[in-house]
């Protein structure tokens, strides 16, 4: 019954957009602190954007700062990624994590209450 799952994923050309959406079931996302993973093949897991428990500030990556932009829609349950101006290192499995505000030490590191499942985006030509 508790639920995290990502949508939106799918093939895109250079220089493209897509939006992913990470809708919560189950608990209330608003409870929660929501980052977005991915993760490329043969390679680790790396922070896309990590909430402070500080202020609520969102870190984005260096490599997407400027074109990814977290928001939310706590009508909807559900916290979504805009993503722009893509580039074809953007491919990977991305995935949005959810852990209670008082669980957050360090962006991005550390243990998370729930995982989606993962969306694939490829950006290719």
């Amino acid at each position: 019954q508790v639920r995290l799952v990502e949508s939106g994923g799918g093939l895109v050309q250079p220089g493209g957009s897509l939006r992913l959406s990470c809708g919560a079931s189950g608990f209330r996302l608003d409870y929660y602190a929501i980052d977005w993973f991915r993760q490329a093949p043969g390679k680790g897991r790396e922070g896309v954007s990590c909430l402070s428990r500080s202020d609520g500030s969102t870190d984005y990556a260096d490599s997407v700062k400027g074109r990814f932009t977290i928001s939310r829609d706590n009508a909807k349950n559900t916290m979504y990624l805009q993503m722009n101006s893509l580039k074809p290192e953007d491919t990977a499995v991305y995935y949005c994590a959810a852990r209670v505000w008082r669980r957050v030490r360090v962006r991005c590191l550390g243990e998370y209450d729930y995982w989606g499942q993962g969306t694939q985006v490829t950006v290719s030509s």
